[in-house]
């Protein structure tokens, strides 16, 4: 079923009863050659590739709950490219470029709005950092316009530039960068990857992981068990006890990320907005919505749920930006399990146990690495060599201490990152 402009015309004069669903709902075959563990946006986009991209499509993803409904359809939307490492500055590249073709490519609307993304500076050591990112964005091959303080008011015009404790001192704009709408996502991807003869497995959860002689044989489900000869880990916040059925133990720790959205405005907020002096970060949905979120809770937990107190940190941050967003009512709020590593950084590698593949520790760069993950990952469990954009992204550097990429300097604690 392809959708198109006609299609949809048809469907409204016909009342709507020629739509198909959109994917298969089967039963667990007995083995597959390969198993993805997790049916969120990561997981889903790497069947897809295995299909698309290496022809094999004896393949099934399991999903404990329903498709999309962890931390893809719990997240704040952003899709951007302005990292500055070595190793995470190609990968999300990469991934831009993808999710530049991707509606054209699965023939969904994924609502994907380069709308622009703007990181502001309120100082002149910040301003030098950032100019430094922008260098670095541009020899990748990236957008990056460095803005002072009348460049931003010409996009913003609504935020306090007479806030005299955190001065306004201009911006790094990233034209490229947007949101898109993130459980849609989730949906192409499985559309695409069913459409290839993938299996799309709910309410299907793992309850161990077989390994026969150093080598992974399967899995056990509450659905039976399946044998697979490669077995590839997606679960984000859930990772560590996933691998520990391996008998594996991760440099991960999982945090809460807290996000809120109001009651539908007017058009008021064209960009993506980051504040320097505070982790605030805000954009408006198509249906009016100002979607933001701000630190993770700081503590380590599997509760999807947050804390009062974190909640208040970044309602005061959002008001010290833009006051003007005072009056508007926080409809709903949720939280996502983030799989957090020591550099912040994630891992795409080969686990020590043969067979068994590793994806996780995306951190806060979870949804923006959908595509470029699911390509790099499909690549990696495919062929047994990394994909070059995510060459970088290996388990052992936690052992060795080389190839660690702190992108944001802050140490080796799971939480600051």
């Amino acid at each position: 079923m392809r959708f198109s402009g006609l299609k949809v015309i048809k469907e409204g004069l016909t009342g709507n009863r020629g739509w198909r669903p959109h994917w298969r709902d089967p039963d667990p075959k007995d083995a597959y050659d390969m198993v993805i563990i997790g049916g969120g946006g990561h997981g889903l986009a790497t069947a897809y590739y295995l299909a698309k991209e290496h022809g094999i499509t004896n393949v099934a993803v399991l999903e404990k709950g329903y498709l999309g409904g962890g931390n893809v359809g719990r997240n704040t939307t952003i899709v951007r490219a302005n990292y500055f490492l070595p190793g995470n500055s190609e990968f999300y590249s990469h991934s831009l470029k993808l999710w530049e073709s991707m509606e054209e490519e699965l023939n969904f609307n994924v609502m994907h709005s380069q709308r622009g993304l703007i990181n502001l500076f309120h100082s002149d050591g910040q301003r030098d950092a950032f100019a430094r990112r922008g260098n670095a964005m541009v020899n990748q091959g990236d957008d990056a316009i460095l803005l002072d303080r009348e460049g931003v008011r010409q996009h913003l015009p609504y935020l306090d530039f007479e806030n005299t404790r955190f001065p306004i001192y201009g911006g790094l704009y990233h034209p490229r960068g947007g949101t898109a709408r993130h459980d849609a996502v989730a949906w192409g991807y499985a559309r695409g990857a069913d459409a290839r003869g993938v299996d799309l497995i709910q309410n299907c959860a793992v309850t161990g992981i077989d390994v026969e002689g150093g080598r992974v044989t399967g899995v056990q489900t509450t659905r039976g068990a399946i044998r697979a000869k490669k077995v590839g880990v997606v679960v984000a916040g859930r990772s560590s006890q996933v691998a520990a059925m391996a008998g594996l133990r991760l440099p991960i720790e999982s945090h809460v990320l807290q996000a809120f959205v109001t009651e539908g405005l007017k058009p008021a907020i064209d960009h993506v907005v980051s504040f320097g002096m505070g982790h605030f970060y805000i954009s408006q949905s198509d249906k009016g919505g100002l979607v933001f979120g701000g630190d993770l809770d700081f503590y380590a937990s599997y509760a999807a749920r947050g804390n009062l107190p974190m909640a208040e940190h970044v309602m005061e941050a959002g008001m010290t930006l833009m006051p003007m967003i005072g009056k508007a009512k926080v409809l709903r709020s949720w939280g996502g399990i983030m799989d957090m590593t020591p550099d912040g950084s994630p891992i795409i590698d080969r686990a020590p146990v043969e067979g068994l593949y590793l994806n996780c520790g995306w951190c806060y760069g979870g949804f923006k690495a959908v595509p470029g993950s699911g390509f790099s990952f499909a690549h990696l469990m495919a062929t047994d060599r990394h994909h070059a954009p995510a060459a970088r992204y290996r388990l052992d550097r936690f052992a060795t201490g080389r190839g660690l990429m702190d992108e944001e300097g802050t140490g080796a604690q799971h939480n600051l990152h």
